[in-house]
């Protein structure tokens, strides 16, 4: 299953399009926002995409609660399953014991993926390119025996959208 993994959008709509619709046309079968969603349109753009979503209030997010009931907006940590698989959400790295086999956070802006002990730890980076000139988002693509994660990034404007890959074996459970 193809899951895609947003952070940070911090308001920037169209950025945030681009990164859905890339993630959609790549396959994505399910969509992880990991915080700091900022604009209800982005939280629209979830919803409206097809595609089963969850997103987690950032630390930036509390005007988003008046919409909690029309959104799939969860409070961190959230934990649910997707492929059989279990994940952890939250938007600040608090939570961060491997409790879960996918543990997904955001709020540093910084592209992060470690696999300690047979949990995947994942930060897409930050859509809004505020920290540094480039969008940044990721798509997991769980397989039977391992973890597949893209990163896609793309400079400011540019229409060039860059993929680096990663692969974890991991012990089923």
């Amino acid at each position: 299953m193809k899951i895609g993994i947003i952070s940070d959008t911090h308001r920037k709509v169209k950025k945030a399009r681009r990164a859905i619709n890339t993630l959609i046309e790549d396959g994505a079968e399910f969509i992880i926002h990991a915080g700091d969603i900022v604009d209800v349109e982005i939280l629209n753009l979830l919803r409206d995409s097809g595609v089963e979503y969850v997103a987690v209030y950032g630390n930036n997010d509390a005007h988003l609660a008046e919409f909690h009931t029309q959104f799939n907006l969860v409070q961190e940590p959230y934990y649910f399953e997707v492929a059989d698989i279990k994940f952890k959400l939250m938007h600040i790295p608090f939570y961060m014991s491997p409790d879960a086999d996918v543990v997904v956070f955001g709020h540093t802006h910084e592209f992060s993926l470690e696999f300690i002990n047979n949990t995947l730890f994942v930060n897409s980076g930050e859509i809004c390119a505020r920290n540094k000139p480039l969008s940044e988002w990721a798509m997991l693509d769980v397989e039977n025996k391992s973890y597949k994660l893209t990163r896609y990034t793309r400079e400011n404007k540019s229409d060039i959208i860059e993929k680096k890959n990663f692969k974890y074996l991991r012990e089923k459970k």
